[in-house]
């Protein structure tokens, strides 16, 4: 298991130990961390997808608004 040191502010600091006064700290922030790095790790992914769907903008055919109009009627009942 590794040690890392992280400087907060002393108020974060005094609230977290209030908080979590009997409970296992290390597992708190571990449990903490783990969240933030998925949490990271899920934008990233967004970000890329969203990536390739705007690299595709430019790939979609134009449709006219009379277009657009007449499929909407056509798909009426």
């Amino acid at each position: 298991m590794a040690t890392m040191n992280f400087s907060v502010p002393d108020d974060v600091k005094e609230r977290f130990n209030r908080a979590f006064a009997s409970a296992n700290k290390s597992a708190i922030v571990t449990a903490l961390l783990e969240e933030a790095i998925e949490r990271a790790e899920r934008k990233a992914k967004r970000n890329e997808a969203i990536g390739r769907i705007l690299s595709r903008m430019d790939e979609r055919p134009v449709v006219s608004r009379t277009e657009i109009d007449g499929a909407r009627e056509d798909g009426r009942p």
